[in-house]
């Protein structure tokens, strides 16, 4: 009767075999929001850095 018990219990039932599968995919899927989101972050804050050298350069050039 022991070897039925822990045979049955050696085996991962498929319900929670889904639920991994999920999981890690909910996971997978933050992991990447996050890296795209930190992307989005890195071109905008490269872009305003860029629009306020523009400025300062055009007044220069303008001005001085």
């Amino acid at each position: 009767m022991d070897t039925q018990v822990e045979a049955h219990r050696s085996r991962t039932p498929v319900v929670r075999k889904v639920g991994a599968g999920l999981v890690l995919i909910l996971a997978a899927a933050l992991a990447i929001k996050l890296a795209i989101g930190i992307v989005v972050w890195l071109f905008w804050t490269v872009v305003t850095i860029a629009v306020v050298v523009a400025i300062i350069w055009a007044l220069k050039t303008l001005f001085w």
